[in-house]
């Protein structure tokens, strides 16, 4: 398979539509059709189902899609550090979900800023479980990651840090004003269920509480009255002043990690491990 192809693919398989994908590929319709078709001829398979109403895709095409999108954040990751080596300004790009490990975080670079030889960080910032996939696909070279939540099968981790859970509800639910409560209490309290964060695999589960991607929507919810949540206490440092944080006595902890691929031979990314690991 070529880049160009598996480019062409990602734009119909995005679109489902070959006049829009053609248009932003900047290409003619009949050329972008007759690339897809010696690809589906090529591989023995059928990735797009065309009809005159619409496009779809198969399982084979699904499974060609996110293999795609890796392989074409990984080329143009590549092109980034080549350029980089080339002027000799190397770069570290560490995915963070967003809202979460603040104070560790600003700790971490100050203290990686402050190490001899130290290189510019870019930061990118993310929504649930986006690090590992940012990581995998190289346009990340390290990861904060969080356990139990964030899979870090195949990964090479630092622990930076282990923390207790809190509760975080509207200022005036019932359980506002506990020093402590339990999961159960939560649970059953009166007003909004829990909100559902989604899996690794992007899927949210079943249940009757708000499906949620960040932190920023979470909050707001929650002081609509929407949702409660129970989450790690740095992510709720700097809550709005409507919102209160109780901790929960028999959340699991949480450890947040530094995580990177076992075959990264980037000299910043272990001296930014090395460094984290003090801090």
């Amino acid at each position: 398979m070529e880049m160009r192809e598996l480019r062409y693919f990602v734009a119909v398989a995005e679109e489902l539509h070959f006049g829009r994908a053609a248009e932003r590929l900047g290409i003619a319709q009949p050329a972008l059709s007759r690339a897809l078709a010696g690809l589906e001829k090529r591989l023995g398979v059928v990735l797009l189902e065309r009809s005159s109403r619409r496009v779809r895709l198969t399982d084979a095409g699904a499974v060609l899609l996110t293999e795609a999108r890796t392989i074409l954040a990984a080329a143009e990751a590549a092109e980034r550090r080549t350029r980089e080596a080339a002027e000799r300004r190397p770069r570290i790009a560490l995915a963070v979900k967003a809202g979460t490990a603040g104070e560790l975080l600003a700790k971490v670079l100050d203290a990686y800023a402050a190490h001899p030889g130290a290189c510019a960080v870019d930061l990118l910032l993310c929504e649930a479980h986006e690090q590992r996939e940012l990581l995998c696909s190289g346009r990340a070279d390290v990861a904060l990651l969080h356990l139990p939540f964030d899979a870090v099968t195949g990964l090479d981790t630092e622990a930076l840090l282990t923390e207790g859970q809190v509760a975080v509800l509207p200022g005036d639910h019932p359980l506002a004003r506990r020093t402590t409560v339990s999961q159960a209490e939560v649970t059953a309290a009166p007003g909004p269920p829990p909100a559902r964060w989604p899996a690794p695999d992007g899927s949210c589960p079943e249940g009757p509480g708000v499906a949620v991607r960040n932190l920023t929507q979470l909050f707001q919810l929650i002081a609509l009255g929407r949702a409660t949540v129970v989450l790690p206490a740095s992510a709720a440092v700097d809550l709005r002043r409507d919102l209160v944080a109780v901790p929960v006595t028999d959340a699991p902890p949480v450890t947040t990690v530094l995580a990177w691929l076992p075959e990264s031979r980037s000299r910043p990314v272990a001296d930014l491990v090395r460094v984290a690991a003090t801090v």
